[in-house]
């Protein structure tokens, strides 16, 4: 597997949402999702409607950890999932296969977010990338790596600098003014 990054650049955030709204409404959904609850994709496909439907938070039991998770459902995101699940059964999964009633897989929604991604020039991307840009842009807003740990379930502020890239940003720096 590889290390995928962040994104970090918001015009080109806009972008790839854009673009998926373009290729339907679940794909863009999937990915908002993402980027703003900071669940894994393992998660995120196993929502099902009345996981979300009139509820203030997601609460699942996470596949990786099998440690439960509750996460708001802030009131931006609530009119994106309500606009798409009216017409759905409590019953659907949100992001149902059209070739089944079973959720897209992990290596579908792949495709989804790295082929939008490849269009507006970004690499080093996959479904943890959805994960990791709602930490990198948390930490950008409120500067707080204890909630941001506690959020992802990290052993230690180090663990969750280093995944969400802000070492990077912060060795990259170094290095660009250095030249001896």
């Amino acid at each position: 597997m590889k290390t995928v990054q962040p994104i970090r650049d918001k015009e080109k955030l806009e972008d790839i949402k854009t673009l998926l709204l373009k290729q339907g409404y679940r794909n863009y959904l999937m990915f908002v999702i993402g980027i703003n609850t900071g669940l894994r994709i393992s998660d995120i496909l196993n929502l099902k409607v009345a996981d979300v439907k009139s509820k203030d938070h997601i609460t699942i039991i996470e596949k990786k950890t099998k440690k439960q998770k509750r996460f708001l459902i802030n009131s931006q995101l609530e009119k994106e999932i309500s606009q798409y699940i009216k017409s759905m059964e409590d019953s659907e999964y949100l992001f149902a296969s059209r070739d089944s009633d079973k959720p897209i897989s992990r290596i579908q929604a792949y495709r989804i977010i790295n082929s939008v991604a490849d269009k507006v020039g970004l690499d080093e991307i996959g479904t943890h990338t959805m994960r990791k840009t709602f930490g990198y842009w948390h930490y950008q807003k409120y500067k707080d790596i204890a909630i941001l740990q506690d959020i992802f379930n990290h052993s230690s502020p180090s663990v969750t600098l280093r995944y969400i890239g802000i070492n990077d940003d912060i060795k990259d720096k170094t290095i660009e003014n250095f030249y001896l």
